[in-house]
């Protein structure tokens, strides 16, 4: 493990599903600070608001003592300097990712040579998970219990009770 080695796991977050929490578990196995960066979501419309991301997130990876949780806008090279971090993870769940993740990766290397993009893939059990299809199913009344952990899954139901979708 690189002890004194900062990485910062930026997403949304919208919810936090079990691959999130894989990835995060994944990194404090390698780096000594893990940053886990909730965007404020500025291209896309969220169901759950930046605090109540932020809070979801602090509630999964209170387990993990070298895991902060920060909000960010703007661009992520000046977040991931501004806290001296020499990496960031991305999680991988299948081919289509990889495209996407090698071209934002390239762009980064650009804006940040010092900084590596490391790819981590989730368990197997939890490749297929995204937040998108968690906000739908729970939105079609699906039962969640299988992606998310029991905190996420008690505030995605309020918030779908809220919005008057159940």
């Amino acid at each position: 493990m690189a002890n004194n080695v900062i990485v910062v796991y930026p997403g949304t977050f919208d919810p936090m599903t079990l691959g999130h929490e894989d990835v995060v578990r994944r990194a404090t196995q390698l780096f000594g600070k893990v940053i886990v960066a909730v965007a404020a979501g500025h291209h896309k419309k969220s169901m759950f608001t930046l605090h109540e991301r932020i809070e979801m997130v602090k509630e999964v990876a209170k387990q993990y003592p070298q895991v902060t949780v920060e909000s960010f806008s703007g661009l992520m090279r000046d977040f991931v300097v501004a806290r001296g971090a020499k990496a960031m993870v991305r999680g991988l769940r299948a081919v289509t990712d990889f495209d996407y993740e090698f071209q934002l990766a390239g762009m980064n290397r650009s804006l940040m040579p010092e900084v590596e993009t490391v790819f981590l893939t989730p368990s197997d059990k939890y490749q297929f998970i995204s937040s998108t299809f968690v906000r739908e199913i729970a939105t079609l009344g699906g039962e969640v219990d299988k992606f998310v952990s029991p905190s996420v899954q008690r505030q995605l139901m309020e918030k779908v009770r809220s919005l008057g979708r159940e």
